[in-house]
């Protein structure tokens, strides 16, 4: 696990009373599956993400849910920042993909940041516009492109081995294990998939990412 200071460079030459703040705030450990935030819930804090991954999804009133990102160590969930800047509740829910380790910085001392500390308020602006991005284009994928052409790109996107189950992929995309399964068998029919146990190995990628 690296140190908060390397992961988050962008917060060296912040003032030293708020530095000392950060360094006293002790290392939280979820364990993998753990709701870290949910929809509708207060934001209690600003997650300084040292190890693992957080997976956040939007889920719809049947219990589909929709895969919008994950968080990576060094990086900042923009839902969270949406609900402290715009002083918000949370939209979406943040699950454990593994174990974490994390900082919580409270409200007040996000807030101190962002108004002391220019280095910071632009790595905290400049990936909020990142994900704002992001999400622009999977809104894009999910309203306008076929299930087949999504599938598609994922599997060279993640290829040419995934390690993983169809549910997991109809997760992804936001769809039912069923059709996903269809769509594979289909690809595998065509020459472009390989499909074993939790496993799918990308034989034509270039066809594939025509497909795409």
């Amino acid at each position: 696990m690296e140190s908060w200071t390397s992961l988050f460079p962008a917060l060296a030459g912040a003032p030293a009373p708020l530095l000392a703040q950060i360094a006293a705030l002790p290392v939280l450990h979820l364990p993998a599956g753990t709701v870290v935030f949910d929809e509708g819930a207060v934001c209690g804090g600003f997650p300084l993400l040292l190890s693992g991954a957080i997976r956040v999804d939007k889920y719809a009133a049947n219990g589909r849910a929709l895969h919008l990102y994950r968080v990576l160590p060094g990086e900042s969930c923009v839902i969270t920042q949406s609900c402290l800047l715009g002083r918000q509740r949370y939209g979406a829910r943040g699950r454990a993909d593994c174990d974490l380790a994390l900082k919580v910085l409270p409200i007040a001392l996000f807030e101190a940041l962002i108004a002391a500390h220019p280095t910071f308020r632009e790595f905290v602006f400049a990936l909020f516009g990142e994900r704002f991005s992001e999400l622009m284009a999977l809104i894009d994928e999910v309203a306008f492109k076929r299930l087949d052409q999504r599938l598609a790109g994922l599997l060279v996107e993640r290829g040419p081995l995934l390690r993983c189950t169809h549910q997991a992929l109809a997760d992804d995309l936001a769809s039912v294990r069923e059709i996903v399964t269809r769509l594979l068998r289909q690809f595998a029919d065509e020459g472009l998939v390989e499909l074993a146990r939790e496993q799918i190995r990308v034989l034509d990628p270039a066809q594939l990412a025509q497909r795409a």
